[in-house]
């Protein structure tokens, strides 16, 4: 059988035929693609005769997947999919499963990272030092006794609420579905508006889809504290990021930190979050860890050896 990794996966070769050994032992041959490419034409190359592929946070389109006519089963390097038109896979009968949890801890620790460089001004300091300056003029201020609003408590958010509940927050959280265990530690379920209204930290932790696109509108950063801070290191397209920057230049709200944009970077400099006040910028880094590349190549190898095992996991819905 054809394996095919059809773009890098933030490992060496070396490591990755390493972590994918049990594949190779059963006889089957591993395809590994060392660079990126983004055309179709390239990508149906990269997938022909191909009875498995594997892939990260590079958009497939729907041509390419459909081009493979051996392809049986995707194992996508990635907790979010949208960036793979799966309507492709269906009534093909090829399964495809996602890397869920790969980034947990990675995802939390930049949502804190940015927490603290906004609350404690560390990015501007950091220059202002080098510069010979000292503090004045900047705020200084405390996590602990802040009201914490986690906007998703799927895996990412529940860790995320109970980081938070051990940094001595208040902490409350808007959902589809309520979490018990979080209950049983404190933590508050409301509305997204009275959610907004009341956090002084809103961290967002949700996919990207038909009800989470645009969520975060002009009408909703509205009814945010003018001194609270809003983090995205989920997915881009969930706030209107025009109206977040016309908010942080008009102190309508405190900052931001942000991970995710409306495309993937690099971005055009014109981009209006490179140009808004108290914020911190990142591009898209928040599961890109070296421990997080390690545990996605062996939840994506390991997705593979279930599938022919016929005991699949991770399992995609579409």
């Amino acid at each position: 059988m054809k394996i095919s990794v059809i773009e890098p996966l933030g490992l060496s070769e070396a490591e990755l035929r390493d972590i994918a050994k049990p594949i190779t032992d059963r006889g089957h041959e591993i395809v590994i693609y060392n660079d990126k490419v983004a055309d179709t034409e390239s990508l149906k190359k990269r997938v022909k005769d191909s009875e498995v592929i594997v892939l990260a946070n590079m958009p497939l389109k729907a041509e390419v997947i459909s081009s493979d006519e051996k392809l049986k089963m995707m194992s996508i390097a990635f907790t979010g999919v949208d960036h793979v038109e799966l309507s492709a896979c269906r009534g093909k009968n090829i399964t495809v499963s996602n890397a869920a949890g790969y980034s947990t801890e990675s995802v939390t620790e930049l949502t804190f990272g940015f927490i603290f460089s906004l609350l404690r001004n560390i990015v501007s300091l950091d220059k202002v030092t080098r510069e010979g300056k000292t503090k004045d003029g900047y705020s200084q201020n405390d996590l602990s006794g802040k009201t914490f609003g986690v906007i998703g408590t799927g895996t990412i958010g529940s860790q995320v609420c109970k980081i938070a509940k051990a940094f001595g927050c208040n902490v409350i959280a808007y959902n589809r579905s309520e979490k018990e265990d979080l209950k049983k530690i404190g933590v508050e379920y409301v509305s997204l508006d009275e959610l907004l209204s009341k956090s002084d930290v809103v961290s967002i932790h949700l996919p990207n889809n038909k009800y989470t696109k645009g969520l975060i509108s002009k009408e909703k950063i509205s009814l945010m504290k003018p001194s609270a801070l809003l983090i995205n290191a989920a997915r881009g397209p969930i706030i209107d990021n025009n109206a977040l920057a016309e908010a942080l230049n008009e102190g309508k709200i405190g900052g931001a930190g942000i991970d995710v944009f409306d495309g993937e970077p690099p971005l055009d400099t014109n981009y209006p979050l490179l140009k808004t006040k108290n914020t911190v910028v990142t591009p898209h880094v928040g599961f890109a860890t070296k421990e997080a590349m390690v545990r996605r190549a062996h939840i994506t190898f390991d997705n593979i050896i279930k599938w022919l095992d016929g005991e699949p996991q991770n399992l995609v819905k579409f």
